[in-house]
């Protein structure tokens, strides 16, 4: 799929360092790989193939790690000289960026999502911008993002510390390039407060996910996230195993 994906890698993890302070957040290790390897895999998959990290804190690993890309992918790397935010990071990342539209998403977080239809969505309702969200019971260390019965986006309640009901920021996005026109360069700024609000009177609209958002902002859910992983690797596994049986079993029909 011919557009870009552009992870944001640069956030110091400060939650995090009790559990790892000597990598990036997004390095984390989840079995014997990167978290940002086992995200970018989500996206080869599903036919994308150029990739943006845009690196920060302890950049020269992400750059050490990625400078020989996966066999059929493209990965740049866009370093910040300082810490700009998620949308400083974005607007840092245009020279590298080629597409219209191209894909935003968190290096630190996953959420399951039918990526190829969230494409049609997006150039279905002409949109400016189209965010991945999913349904949440507590929703207070989110923020929830209100939608209208056409799905389109009126607003954003940033986090409270009161739970309720509704749609969360998933962290993966599509944006037109005309987005990029609306940060300023150089400067620390976030997608989540002063960009998103800034665009509900431009077409934007909610794309729901198919399934809870898994992040590693804190220890605990960093043991989590390895926990679910490994137990899907391990069903994958378990099915490729059964499928290879049944191959096997039919060979051994065929040669009698």
């Amino acid at each position: 799929m011919d557009l870009d994906v552009v992870i944001l890698c640069g956030g110091l993890g400060s939650r995090l360092k009790e559990v790892v302070s000597d990598r990036p957040k997004p390095m984390a290790q989840i079995g014997e790989r990167p978290f940002l390897d086992i995200l970018i895999d989500r996206f080869r998959q599903a036919g994308f193939r150029r990739f943006v990290l845009c690196a920060g804190h302890m950049a020269e690993q992400i750059e050490s790690y990625y400078r020989t890309a996966p066999d059929g992918l493209r990965i740049v790397i866009s370093r910040e000289s300082m810490p700009l935010g998620t949308a400083g990071a974005v607007k840092n990342a245009e020279p590298h960026i080629r597409s219209d539209p191209f894909i935003v998403t968190n290096g630190d977080s996953l959420c399951t999502v039918d990526l190829p239809a969230f494409v049609r969505f997006h150039r279905q309702h002409d949109a400016v911008l189209s965010m991945v969200v999913a349904s949440s019971q507590d929703p207070k260390d989110y923020g929830t993002v209100i939608v209208d019965a056409s799905r389109r986006i009126t607003g954003f309640q940033e986090k409270t510390g009161a739970g309720s009901n509704g749609w969360i920021n998933a962290g993966i996005y599509l944006f037109s390039r005309q987005v990029l026109s609306r940060i300023p360069a150089g400067v620390k700024s976030s997608l989540e407060c002063d960009i998103f609000p800034s665009l509900v009177d431009q077409p934007c609209y909610a794309f729901m996910g198919d399934s809870p958002v898994l992040d590693i902002g804190t220890p605990q859910r960093l043991a989590q996230v390895r926990s679910s992983l490994t137990k899907e690797s391990g069903k994958r596994q378990e099915v490729r195993g059964k499928r290879k049986a049944v191959s096997g079993k039919k060979k051994v029909l065929r040669n009698c």
